[in-house]
């Protein structure tokens, strides 16, 4: 039996944060269903979505208080501030970001306060999971975004030029990683006439590569590499020497040089080293979209450009924020999708035996179970 809700969406607190969690063609379609979307006063504003655009599509909107005190279940985007979770009311189930494993103090401090919380980006990478993966389409945009960041910071144009006064040969990117923040950027490089190459650990995604254009790096042996799940499995540090030879070859080249590695919840991996940096060209730029794990390249910074032996280094947490329209609404239908799968009569599911619901509901009942 399908359950009706209300679910309340508040204003992110987080600095940079101007996504929403649901904007108003999610709320029609959410309030058509019988639930009540009651949204904070001006949440919306920085993504685009004026306070009357949720009235007309059915929601209410109301001060920040009240929302809190009228909703059972509340959407949210970024991962909560102290101050956020203790303005919530016990028993209320949280629906957002969380990042359990580079966040337990969020965990506990939810559990301490009897709050149920649905962590979005710990989504299985299933088939049946795909249309609430939010990991999956805020990365595309953020690959897009960084690419943009990069040609916009770098001394030199992407495409191939001819003129009167000569021709100016392509930008050439290097990008590392090939999920999908990764493709998303091979192919935005494509297209702005970038002549890509790319690495990746993962054999499989060789093909997926040179269907987008970019040159993938391959090296002896990289074919009997491992792979579990999507994930790296196994591989010999002779094909991992080979690799980064290879690797840096390319690097020392590059003009622009975009990093996507993340390790699943965990800190990312450091590819970069400083002594590579100080091999690169003068005025290369280097986007690490992994600053908020820790970063890719040894010398970036959270949110920060530094200049490194004449390279630029862009550390970027959060690229899918700076393009909030687009961002909240593929993300507000990720949560549609869920709510749809996951309500019933009760309220949100919690029977942890259901594979999308055991992987997500990572606090209940005072327990942290991630």
């Amino acid at each position: 039996m399908f359950g009706v809700m209300k679910i309340g969406v508040l204003q992110e607190q987080q600095t940079g944060e101007r996504r929403i969690g649901l904007v108003p063609s999610v709320v029609k379609s959410l309030t058509a269903k019988g639930h009540t979307i009651i949204v904070e006063r001006g949440a919306g504003l920085q993504a685009g979505f004026d306070d009357a655009s949720f009235t007309d599509a059915g929601g209410l909107v109301a001060d920040r208080s009240e929302v809190i005190a009228q909703c059972d279940v509340i959407v949210h985007v970024a991962v909560p501030t102290p101050a956020e979770i203790a303005e919530l009311r016990p028993h209320t189930t949280l629906i957002s970001l969380l990042y359990p494993k580079r966040h337990p103090d969020v965990l506990q401090a939810l559990a301490a306060r009897q709050i149920s919380a649905i962590a979005m980006d710990a989504m299985p990478r299933t088939t049946r999971a795909q249309s609430m993966d939010v990991l999956s389409s805020q990365n595309n945009l953020a690959g897009y975004k960084a690419v943009i960041v990069a040609a916009n910071a770098v001394g030199s144009i992407f495409p191939m030029m001819t003129t009167a006064a000569g021709t100016l040969r392509p930008a050439r990117v290097l990008i590392y990683g090939a999920g999908v923040a990764g493709l998303q950027a091979i192919a935005t490089a494509r297209r702005l006439g970038a002549v890509v190459e790319v690495s990746d650990i993962r054999p499989e995604t060789k093909e997926q590569v040179e269907s987008l254009g970019g040159k993938f790096i391959m090296v002896e042996g990289l074919d009997q590499v491992e792979v579990v799940g999507g994930y790296v499995a196994g591989a010999s540090s002779d094909v991992l020497a080979r690799q980064k030879e290879a690797v840096e070859a390319s690097l020392v080249k590059a003009d622009v040089v975009i990093t996507t590695a993340l390790v699943a919840g965990g800190a990312a991996p450091i590819l970069i080293t400083e002594e590579q940096v100080r091999k690169m060209k003068r005025g290369a730029v280097i986007v690490d979209m992994a600053t908020e794990a820790g970063g890719n390249c040894a010398v970036s910074q959270p949110d920060a450009t530094v200049d490194v032996h004449g390279v630029r280094v862009i550390g970027c947490n959060n690229l899918a924020a700076t393009v909030p329209t687009h961002a909240s609404e593929l993300y507000a239908k990720n949560i549609a999708t869920f709510l749809d799968y996951a309500a019933n009569e009760a309220g949100i599911k919690t029977d942890v035996s259901d594979d999308i619901i055991g992987a997500t509901l990572v606090v209940h009942q005072s327990e942290v179970r991630a």
